[in-house]
Parts: C-alpha cells; structure tokens; sequence
C-alpha cells in the first residue's frame, strides 16, 4: 500500500498531470467554440441552402405524438428517428478532427523545428588535406596541357 501511495505521489506532482490539466480546461472551452461556429454559423447557412427551417428538425416520425385529453386519454410521445441532429453531430465531429488535425501538425512543425540541430561549420582541413589537394590540382594542370 505503501509503495502505490508514493507512486501515485510522484505521478500527481509531475508536470504531466497539469498540462493534461490544462488540456481538458482548453479542450472543453474549444468544444463549445465549435458547437458554436457549428450551430450558429455553419448550419443556418446550410439551412438556407437547402430551404429548410434547419437540420435539427429533420425527423423521420414512426408513431405521431398526442396530447392529454380532457376525457381521459392519456398523452402519447411521439417516437421519431431525428436525424438531423445526427447529421448536426457529424458536421461537428469533422470540424474537430479538422481543428485538431491542424493544430497538431503545427505543432509538430514547431518542434521539427525546434529539434533540427543548427549545421556545423566545415572544420579546417588538415596540412596533409591541403598538400594532397594541391597535388591533385596540378595533375589536373599536367592533364590538361
């Protein structure tokens, strides 16, 4: 017992734990910025586009709704398969893919680049590099006449 306690201390108190922290906080403030861009946005735009009132009408109706009677019938709900919000909800789940797809290949390119060690000079080149060197270039002289 006593060793999950501190395993569970050492984990609680890295740095891991509040940058996840952080990352459901911005994760779920992100979450409605796109529910809203989707809602409020994207969808009354399609809305017009296709001339209807707005996806999350759109229902296929299996057994109509009734209300309560005065003569004692009771209510009845209506069963209705609404696929509109299902669509509403794909449209959702594509712009969150999209956003994080993006967001993360930024991020890579950040740290590709961060990771990229700066090129080293050229070293010096040795007497022996410099004598073979002219040696090679006089030969090309000789070739060449």
């Amino acid at each position: 017992m006593g060793k999950f306690l501190t395993d569970f201390k050492e984990f609680a108190l890295k740095g891991n734990v509040i940058d996840m922290a952080v990352g459901v906080i911005v994760g779920g403030a992100f979450g409605k910025i796109v529910a809203s861009l989707v809602n409020d946005i994207i969808m009354p735009v399609i809305s017009l586009c296709t001339g209807g009132s707005g996806y999350k009408n759109l229902k296929y109706v299996i057994t109509e709704g009734h209300p309560a009677t005065a003569d004692g019938v009771a209510a009845v709900e209506e069963v209705a398969i609404n696929y509109g919000i299902f669509i509403q909800n794909i449209v959702d789940f594509f712009i969150i893919a999209l956003s994080i797809f993006v967001a993360l290949r930024f991020a890579m390119k950040l740290k590709k680049k961060e990771a990229e060690p700066a090129p080293e000079p050229a070293p010096e080149p040795t007497k022996e590099e410099v004598l073979l060197t002219e040696i090679r270039d006089l030969l090309k002289q000789d070739v060449n006449k």
